[in-house]
């Protein structure tokens, strides 16, 4: 099987512009506003639309979207003394003393300044179609035109407008093209319908409750979801799947009689452009349906997947698919039928098929009843081991998930090889933005920078495609971090990490500072604040390097885990060390880490193509921040930088304790100077950073001292 190009066919899982038949035309039931006013605005405060708001704004096209669109623009335009009128049908008349237009091109006759950006020739000979989601933008003659071949489209032009501000309207410019990177930009939810005894209403949610479920039933807030799809909308994002991957009974039930639930969500979230995706249990046919067997080549087990997918469509007509975890961690799967993966993925893919959905099939698949004293045996090695040998087999409809590294979202660790090692299968990357092992949003940790070394990453070296490339067919998912708290995320400048997921999905080679600078400018107008050029100079100084400060004051070179089990806050360095989570350092009186090489360890390096194989499997050729994911060496090896491993353990200890430390400091100086709220919370959130970074620094370097018995070469004080 070849690899499904971008626009491959029909595929109704993406939030396509051309609304599916038997989708409602109007709006789902609501109050009238976008916003929910018990929540903090995040990125899209009303003086961010400012701009577009005080001009004369005409909106061209008719469609669910666009009515989305006029929605925006009229309130905008209401807030900020502007005028928003609306042309939707072919006969209308148009009148061209406008500002800026935001055009649907086959809605009918386009006002003269729009009609003659869509004669210009295209920029630099880029004359592909716009497609479902993209958008064109040129400014001439005083007038901002923006372009689009579908409703979807429109609205994301929309918010880019938004983004930009005055500089949008301010000189003419040159006619740019938008488009989408990668078709599927996919939240998880891992939100339970009924509170789990361990994990809660959300499993690793660090901001308050879910936002759809509150004690075993739909919590009907209609405001905050649908401010949240706006949020959603206006970074990229056009999917999310509303429930847990760990599907419990109560959440099992969404798929039949509690599917009212799910299609009230979706409804919420349609004017906005999200499509709605559902966790289900592969042994559904027996929790749900009575059957005796959940075996993929059952007849009547096929059977009951067509009926009751039927079913969601028939109630969900643009629904998405599934999502699946399956024999991962004790839910089950195909395993206990004596059937793989692809046997497992293809039942449900054929049961979505004739409605245009997909399944998301995730790769985390690994042995977690491992014997710590087995050092054969290597969890990383396992996701690669599982798949590899089932690439070709996976339906076009089946997108595999696969984590970005190879262990579970460490601050640190090399990317999976099983991004290079399936061709023939359609790939999704998945990413955590909820912060389960970078501080729980309790910890200032940017994750852009992360995510953007991800999808940089060239597997078969610089010539070769980058990870963004292989991905094309099937997107990028991510863990959402939201919850009921008013401020989203919990930690404010969490948010930021929400956001950049959304704008790195559509654009994987965007530059994440950039990035976070567009976040920083909406989120805190300068209108806004005491002190606009302190509060940007700040918040870079706070969070550009806060991935890397987090890095420095926790686990180092790459070996990851150390964390309190269960919980996984806080230091615990041996915590994990003889669990059977796989989740081990080795440390020992010589030396630290895992050896993971062809020659003498677990042969993980093999699993990666020429010439990363061989960069890794050397311990003076591999990058010096995975060191101790591929090697045990000793506590006296050098590293590049030419500092010992135990004397860098130490130096970078101290150090980002210190940064912790600085940030609150410089924090501190924003005191009135911005909205005292979230100043305050904020600030709350430094102080346990800093004293979290102080406990990580002193455990860490106290048992490396303990272990190695060399002495810090700078005098400082390890207990």
């Amino acid at each position: 099987m070849s690899r499904p190009s971008v626009g491959d066919g029909p595929d109704r899982s993406v939030a396509t512009d051309r609304e599916p038949t038997g989708v409602p035309s109007a709006r789902a039931p609501q109050d009238g506003r976008a916003v929910d006013p018990t929540a903090h605005p995040a990125w899209l405060p009303p003086e961010a639309f400012r701009a577009l708001g005080a001009r004369r704004v005409l909106v061209h096209g008719a469609g669910l979207l666009v009515d989305t669109v006029v929605d925006e623009v009229g309130r905008a335009c209401a807030a900020h003394g502007g005028r928003a009128r609306r042309t939707a049908l072919a006969d209308d008349p148009v009148d061209d003393g406008v500002d800026v237009i935001l055009a649907l091109r086959d809605a009918g006759p386009l006002p003269a300044p729009a009609a003659r950006a869509e004669a210009a020739p295209p920029p630099g000979g880029d004359d592909a179609p716009l497609g479902d989601e993209g958008f064109l933008l040129t400014r001439a003659e005083g007038v901002t035109v923006l372009l689009a071949d579908a409703p979807a489209g429109l609205l994301y032009g929309l918010f880019h407008l938004i983004r930009l501000g005055e500089a949008a309207f301010a000189a003419d410019a040159p006619t740019r093209r938008h488009r989408p990177a990668l078709r599927r930009r996919m939240l998880d939810h891992w939100d339970n319908v009924a509170v789990h005894p361990v994990m809660g209403q959300v499993e690793r949610g660090y901001a308050g409750g879910s936002i759809f479920w509150r004690d075993g039933s739909a919590r009907r807030d209609l405001a905050r979801v649908r401010a949240y799809a706006r949020l959603l909308a206006s970074c990229g994002i056009n999917a999310i799947s509303v429930n847990n991957v760990n599907v419990g009974a109560v959440e099992a039930r969404l798929l039949t009689d509690r599917l009212d639930d799910v299609a009230w969500i979706a409804d919420v979230l349609r004017p906005y452009g999200v499509r709605v995706h559902l966790s289900v249990s592969f042994a559904a046919p027996v929790l749900l349906g009575g059957l005796p067997t959940a075996d993929p080549r059952d007849a009547t087990v096929r059977a009951w997947w067509a009926g009751a997918t039927a079913q969601v469509y028939a109630r969900i007509p643009d629904f998405g698919g599934y999502v699946v975890k399956a024999d991962s961690e004790g839910q089950p799967g195909p395993f206990a039928y004596g059937r793989d993966h692809a046997e497992g993925a293809n039942l449900l893919a054929g049961a979505l098929a004739p409605h245009g959905g997909v399944v998301h099939w995730r790769a985390f698949v690994y042995d977690h009843r491992q014997d710590w004293r087995d050092r054969s045996t290597d969890r990383a090695r396992a996701a690669h081991d599982h798949f590899a040998p089932l690439d070709g087999r996976f339906r076009d409809n089946v997108v595999l998930q696969v984590k970005h590294g190879p262990m579970d979202f460490q601050v640190r660790e090399p990317v999976s090889p099983v991004i290079a090692a399936m061709p023939g299968t359609r790939l999704a990357v998945e990413f955590q933005v909820t912060q389960e092992y970078t501080g729980q949003q309790r910890h200032v940790c940017y994750l852009g920078p992360l995510w953007s070394e991800v999808l940089g990453f060239r597997p078969w070296g610089p010539s070769g495609p980058a990870v963004a490339d292989l991905t094309a067919g099937g997107g990028l998912v991510a863990v959402s971090n939201v919850g009921d708290d008013p401020f989203w995320t919990g930690h404010p400048l969490a948010q930021a990490n929400l956001y950049a997921f959304g704008r790195l999905a559509w654009d994987p080679q965007a530059d994440p500072l950039a990035v976070l600078d567009e976040w920083i400018t909406m989120t805190f107008p300068p209108a806004t604040t005491g002190d606009p050029e302190l509060v940007r100079a700040t918040l870079h100084a706070v969070m550009d390097d806060s991935w890397r400060t987090y890095e420095r004051y926790t686990a180092p070179l790459g070996v990851g885990w150390m964390v309190r089990p269960g919980v996984h806050y806080g230091p615990d360095v041996d915590g994990y060390e003889y669990s059977p989570w796989g989740t081990y350092h080795f440390a020992d009186r010589d030396g630290v880490g895992v050896d993971r090489t062809r020659a003498t360890g677990t042969g993980f390096t093999g699993q990666y193509p020429s010439p990363w194989s061989e960069v890794y499997e050397s311990p003076e050729r591999c990058p010096d921040e995975l060191l101790l994911f591929f090697h045990h060496v000793p506590y006296g090896h050098l590293l590049h930088t030419g500092t010992t491993v135990v004397q860098h353990i130490y130096d970078t200890h101290f150090a980002g304790a210190e940064q912790a430390r600085r940030m609150r400091r410089r924090w501190r100086r924003l005191a009135g100077v911005i909205d005292p709220a979230v100043h305050e919370r904020v600030a709350q959130r430094l102080d346990e950073q800093v004293r979290c970074a102080e406990e990580w620094r002193d455990q860490i370097n106290t048992y490396f001292f303990r272990k190695s018995g060399v002495p810090d070469a700078r005098g400082r004080r390890i207990h």
